[in-house]
């Protein structure tokens, strides 16, 4: 090589060919997806993994199916009567949520809510503006919606909206973690 362009002009085309062979290697070898057993013996052995079509329209669109890294399905939660402290929290919470600060601030909002709220969740409601909170109190009890081991859904009325507020079991006791208007 004469001079560094050279040298890098080298360089690229050197490994534009190696990207056009991984790229036009595997289309060659590839019997285009029909799943007819070659001469050799049966298409698919217990190396192989299948090939699933998007559409079947491109063949060269077709992907192999790699294996999930999950050895057994998630656990289903288990239905459990309602812990009365998370019932608790979720009335304290939604009468945080309902009282407008004395000076009108997200900040002072959101230190009332925060007792009762998760630390992912703060941030979120942070985009909450306080003044277009359309209740002042809450207008009775808690009903359970939804009832886990270690997590509850809570319909609480107020004087505006039904919340449905999701609170969790958290090492620090029970928070809210997400909160929705009840259509219904």
């Amino acid at each position: 090589m004469r001079s560094p362009t050279h040298l890098m002009g080298t360089i690229i085309l050197v490994a534009a060919i190696m990207i056009a062979a991984g790229m036009l290697v595997p289309r060659l070898l590839d019997d285009g997806g029909t799943g007819v057993a070659s001469a050799d013996g049966p298409e698919s052995t217990a190396d192989s993994a299948p090939v699933v079509s998007d559409t079947g329209a491109d063949p060269t669109l077709d992907r192999e199916v790699l294996p999930t890294r999950l050895s057994e399905p998630l656990a289903t939660p288990t239905s459990a009567k309602p812990a009365p402290e998370a019932l608790r929290v979720a009335k304290r919470w939604v009468t945080a949520w309902a009282t407008p600060p004395e000076d009108g601030s997200v900040d002072s909002w959101l230190e009332g809510l925060r007792p009762h709220t998760t630390e992912e969740f703060l941030p979120q409601l942070r985009t909450v503006d306080p003044a277009n909170i359309p209740a002042t109190k809450v207008v009775g009890e808690p009903e359970v919606h939804e009832s886990y081991t270690s997590s509850v859904q809570v319909e609480v009325a107020t004087d505006g909206p039904t919340l449905l507020v999701t609170v969790i079991e958290t090492d620090t006791g029970w928070r809210v973690t997400d909160y929705s208007e009840n259509s219904g």
